[in-house]
């Protein structure tokens, strides 16, 4: 392996820092099928850098040596709480780097990266540091050639999470030093190499003045010729394992993995039949009828209909908000957000239930979102939160249960953040999918797979409740009768003619 040693910028004898970024292009991002919210990390060694012209071993008994191209940003001036604004500031310089992984280790591991990361040179980078000062952070391009073919291109205009931001995040709890060395990510086209393999890699600024670059960063994979001793984890590959490495099922030669199940989807309409019979009966009976199964937390707490005398039956579709924070709204809260979508795109049928935390003292919905629903065919809209445009809503044809109204936007205690998923609204769990019905007494969230046999059961009881307030009203006492006793459930079923 080569030596680091004539990389300008690092530290000569070691001791740095490398702090490593999980995710951090869309298209390896896609790739895995999972988008970060905020950046994550991890540590590698400094033992593991190398230079040019090295070569990284593939141990004895491994499959699954992975290359990934990234930018390294080589830091220059010690940074301890430092904003986004002046992080670039602290940069001296990038680079180029390889973050090889062995990926039959990583089970081992357990999310530490230590030894499936962590090997003797299993960190190349350079050979060339591009001055911080000549380029502009998200106007560098990473290439990566396996054998001279182009396998990895990207750009960091692309990020999830621009250089500035990884800087200001790290240094909120440790000081990131002068030689310290952040990767920043790999984009999709990471996969593996095997002995005899060359991975080149090469970071630039084709906008630049003078195009400058790092050259490119020579790899050779070589075969490892010491078995592993009998004291610990041995390398180790599953298919998961076999297609992270590779970047898809294909690559490694793999049938597509069975997609998982899913939950009824919330367009899928309610039968009609089922439908009649919730609007027919009450949440009281229908809370029993739950209750009697196991099911008690089932009631949206704290909800009224705006306008009195309002009953609705329909699916749900979810929408979560997050407490207010500045930089959350000025990401999420702004352009065609999340409220703004499952609005537009709510179908005829479906209630929109919105988990806002319980938190009155803010509009959750307005007269325009609720007439835009209004148009689509909603069924209604459940907020734990307030309504605005109180008045006009309630005029609506669209019930509407909140706990109340209130003037003021969103941006006061809300970030919309996503819709259909699993949310808490009023204390109860709701998922996309289950039936929502409201009366006079509140709204209630039924399983999905319950809603048909909880509501014929229901319209049973509602029947026996009618008979049994026929015989109060002409004199009968409760007692014996509410519920039935064995003398009052013959008369009852003999008039039922059963």
């Amino acid at each position: 392996m080569s030596s680091h040693q004539g990389i300008e910028g690092l530290p000569k004898s070691g001791g740095g820092k490398i702090i490593a970024v999980h995710l951090n292009y869309p298209s390896r991002a896609a790739q895995r099928g999972r988008t970060p919210e905020h950046p994550s990390y991890f540590l590698k060694p400094w033992s593991s850098v190398s230079g040019t012209d090295g070569t990284v071993e593939r141990p004895v008994g491994a499959e699954l040596l992975a290359f990934e191209g990234e930018i390294a940003i080589i830091i220059g001036a010690a940074a301890r709480r430092v904003r986004v604004e002046d992080a670039w500031q602290h940069v001296s310089g990038v680079t180029a780097a390889n973050d090889f992984g062995l990926y039959d280790l990583r089970s081992a591991d357990k999310g530490s990266n230590l030894r499936s990361k962590g090997g003797d040179g299993y960190t190349p980078l350079g050979p060339s540091v591009i001055p911080a000062e000549q380029i502009d952070p998200a106007a560098l391009r990473v290439r990566t050639w396996v054998n001279g073919v182009v396998v990895q291109d990207d750009t960091s205009d692309t990020l999830l999470f621009p250089f500035a931001q990884l800087i200001a995040d790290l240094s909120q709890l440790s000081t990131l030093e002068p030689g310290d060395v952040i990767l920043t990510g790999t984009p999709a086209g990471s996969s593996v190499v095997v002995p005899g393999d060359v991975v080149e890699v090469e970071v630039d600024a084709p906008t630049a003045p003078g195009t400058p670059t790092s050259g490119r960063l020579v790899t050779t994979v070589v075969e490892g010729t010491e078995p592993f001793g009998g004291f610990g984890a041995k390398p180790a590959a599953d298919d998961h394992q076999r297609i992270e490495a590779w970047g898809d099922a294909a690559a490694a030669g793999l049938p597509a993995p069975a997609e998982p199940p899913t939950a009824a989807s919330p367009a899928e309409p309610l039968d009609p039949a089922v439908a009649e019979q919730l609007a027919s009966v009450s949440t009281a009976t229908l809370s029993a009828k739950l209750r009697a199964r196991g099911y008690t937390e089932v009631f949206i707490e704290g909800v009224h209909a705006s306008r009195p005398g309002t009953r609705m039956v329909g699916v749900a579709r979810t929408l979560r908000f997050v407490a207010y924070r500045p930089d959350l709204f000025a990401e999420r809260g702004n352009g065609f957000n999340a409220q703004k979508r499952i609005f537009d795109t709510v179908e005829a049928g479906e209630i929109i239930v919105i988990e806002a935390r319980g938190e009155r003292g803010t509009g959750t919905v307005g007269d325009v979102l609720a007439l835009r629903a209004q148009q689509r065919g909603a069924a209604g809209v459940v907020t734990d939160g307030g309504i605005r445009d109180a008045e006009q809503v309630a005029a609506f044809d669209l019930p509407t249960f909140s706990q109340g109204p209130h003037p003021s936007v969103l941006g006061r205690r809300h970030v919309p953040w996503e819709t259909d998923v699993a949310i808490t609204c009023g204390g109860a769990t709701v998922l996309p999918g289950d039936v929502i019905v409201g009366d006079g007494d509140g709204v209630i969230a039924i399983p999905r797979a319950l809603a048909a046999e909880v509501a014929a059961e229901a319209v049973v009881q509602e029947a026996e409740d009618a008979w049994i307030a026929e015989q109060v009203r002409g004199g009968a006492a409760v007692d014996g009768l509410f519920p039935l006793n064995a003398e009052w459930r013959a008369r009852y079923e003999s008039e039922q003619g059963r």
